[in-house]
C-alpha cells in the first residue's frame, strides 16, 4: 500500500506565514491603540452637569461653615459676577463658568457628549426688595475650551467667534425671588429674557436655581436650544458620525454684592 508523503514546509513558506501573522498582530495593535486614542480624546467621562448643591458646596469649601443671609439681612443691591472666587477647571469647576453640552456619535466609540466651557463671564443682577429688576450676563465664546484642540477649532469656526465673540443673556421681565431668598434657601425661577448667540437674538425662558451662601449668590441653569435658531452649523469631522441639532447651554455664576 502506497503511503502519501508530505512535503515538509520550506523556509520560504514558513517565513511568509510568520510575516502574515506578524502583520496581523501589528494591525490589531494599531486598531487598539487608535481606539484607545479616540476614547482618550473624545469618549472619556465628561464633567458633570451644573448642580446647585455642588456649586454651593464649592463656595462652602472655600469659606468653611455655611452661612445663609447677609450682614444687613437683605439681598437688595447690585450683584456682580465674581471670577476671583473658586477655580475654573474644565473637569471640576468651583467658580464661575458657562458653556455647552452636545450629544454626538463617534466612529469606533459610539454615543458620547461633547462639553465646552469658559470662565470668561461678566455681568450683574440688580435686586430691589426681593425682585430681580435687571440682569445681563456676557460670555466670551472665543475662549471656550473642550477636551480636544481639534474640536476647539471647529467650535470656534461654527460660532464664528472672530466676528461674534460674545454671547449674552439680558433679562426682559422681573423675577420675584420670595422672602426665603435672603435666608439661604434654594430658589427656583424662570428668567425670561433675550439670548444672543452668533449675532442672533431670541426670546427664551431660562430655568435657574439660586442660593445665598456665605455672602455669595450662587446661580446655576441649563437651557436646551436649537442650533438652527441661531444660524449655527453643527461642527463635524471624519471622526464624528452624527451630532444632534440641539444642545444645552449651561452656566454657573458666583455673584458678590
Amino acid at each position: 500500500m502506497l503511503q502519501e508523503t508530505q512535503t515538509p514546509p520550506t523556509s520560504e513558506n514558513s517565513g511568509s506565514k510568520n510575516l502574515k501573522i506578524t502583520m496581523g498582530l501589528a494591525i490589531g495593535v494599531l486598531v487598539i491603540v487608535a481606539g484607545v486614542g479616540l476614547w482618550w480624546f473624545f469618549g472619556r467621562d465628561t464633567p458633570d452637569a451644573v448642580n446647585i448643591d455642588t456649586a454651593a458646596g464649592g463656595v462652602i469649601g472655600q469659606a468653611g461653615e455655611s452661612s445663609g443671609g447677609t450682614d444687613d439681612g437683605t439681598i437688595e443691591g447690585t450683584w456682580s459676577v465674581d471670577t476671583s472666587t473658586g477655580e475654573f477647571d474644565f473637569n471640576s469647576a468651583t467658580g464661575t463658568f458657562a458653556g455647552f453640552r452636545i450629544k454626538e456619535e463617534l466612529a469606533g466609540i459610539g454615543d458620547t457628549e461633547a462639553v465646552g466651557r469658559t470662565g470668561d463671564v461678566s455681568g450683574s443682577f440688580t435686586i430691589e426688595g426681593t425682585t430681580v429688576t435687571d440682569a445681563k450676563i456676557t460670555v466670551d465664546l472665543s475662549t471656550i475650551k473642550t477636551n480636544d484642540s481639534m474640536r476647539d477649532r471647529r467650535v470656534q469656526d461654527a460660532l464664528s467667534t472672530s466676528k461674534y465673540p460674545d454671547a449674552t443673556f439680558e433679562l426682559s421681565e422681573p423675577i420675584e425671588l420670595g422672602a426665603d431668598a435672603a435666608n439661604g434657601s434654594t430658589v427656583k425661577v424662570d428668567a425670561e429674557g433675550e439670548l444672543t448667540i452668533h449675532g442672533v437674538t431670541k426670546k427664551v425662558t431660562f430655568p435657574l436655581e439660586a442660593r445665598l451662601v456665605n455672602g455669595t449668590v450662587v446661580v446655576v441653569g441649563s437651557l436646551d436650544i436649537s442650533f438652527a435658531d441661531y444660524d449655527v452649523e453643527v461642527p463635524s469631522s471624519m471622526k464624528v458620525v452624527s451630532v444632534e441639532d440641539h444642545g444645552v447651554v449651561e452656566l454657573q455664576l458666583l455673584l458678590k454684592r
